[in-house]
């Protein structure tokens, strides 16, 4: 198949390609989202100032992501740029491949355990992006909701049984919000009083996911696990006011210090 008919990508668009061949002169890709057509990544676009060695950045069968500078249908020619992508672009075009291959693998698990053609699996993904931004954020929605998103499906009780199986097998993703806690109480039992805090917090919240662990005197660090930072922060604000509150009241030192908020998984 000639690449006039195979679909192009655009001018600046970010793709994943494949490294076929290295050259002096830059290297030859497939475009792995393109039916494996062929481009080039000329050695000026492979990184700022002077390449003497193309191979030190490029490799054969290597995956890149590379940045789409022109496309000329005609003669079927595509230059690329390795140069001007920067790491967050790299960073979110692998993280939306990755997404991808997950659904198009959530897709298929569906199709295969509720035994349907390849019409009605599309029929199927259909309707979810007709509610849905992604494949993906209709799984996570109906692992949350359970069978309160999946009765808004028009589809047959059989698939969304399947459907609910598979969603409840998925790995959600989540959150984490943590700080450092300094607790000091000058009471002969201080460090048993500051321990009956914590252990009560940690009981009081069996329903969330609260980890609190010693460091060193007085430090003690709290970790708060949530589906997303918004959930988060709403369990974090009274753990930490009740925590301050029974500690002073108690004639204690309270202080607590945020550290950097990260995420800790996807499914």
């Amino acid at each position: 198949m000639s690449t006039e008919t195979q679909e192009l990508p655009e001018v600046g668009e970010i793709v994943i390609a494949t490294i076929t061949k290295v050259s002096d002169h830059g290297a030859y890709v497939t475009l792995d989202e393109y039916n494996g057509i062929q481009g080039f990544l000329h050695v000026s676009e492979i990184a700022p100032g002077w390449v003497r060695k193309v191979s030190r950045y490029v490799k054969e069968n290597e995956k890149k992501v590379l940045l789409v500078k022109k496309v000329q249908a005609n003669r079927g020619e595509i230059d690329l740029s390795l140069k001007q992508i920067s790491k967050d672009q790299r960073k979110k075009k692998l993280l939306d491949v990755k997404r991808f291959e997950k659904e198009q693998g959530i897709l298929k698990n569906i199709q295969e355990k509720a035994k349907l053609s390849t019409k009605q699996i599309e029929e199927i993904e259909d309707q979810l992006l007709s509610k849905y931004d992604s494949v993906y954020d209709a799984i996570v929605d109906i692992a949350t909701k359970n069978k309160e998103s999946l009765e808004k499906l028009e589809i047959s009780e059989e698939i969304k049984t399947v459907i609910e199986d598979i969603s409840s097998k998925i790995k959600l993703p989540t959150v984490e919000i943590r700080g450092i806690l300094e607790l000091s109480n000058n009471k002969s039992d201080g460090v048993e009083v500051i321990r009956k805090i914590l252990l009560n917090i940690i009981k009081e919240n069996t329903d969330s996911k609260i980890e609190i662990s010693y460091i060193g005197a007085p430090k003690y660090r709290l970790s708060i696990i949530a589906q997303d930072f918004k959930t988060a922060e709403k369990i974090l604000k009274p753990i930490i006011e009740k925590i301050e509150k029974d500690t002073k009241k108690q004639g204690g030192e309270y202080k607590f210090t945020r550290e950097e908020s990260k995420k800790t998984g996807e499914g």
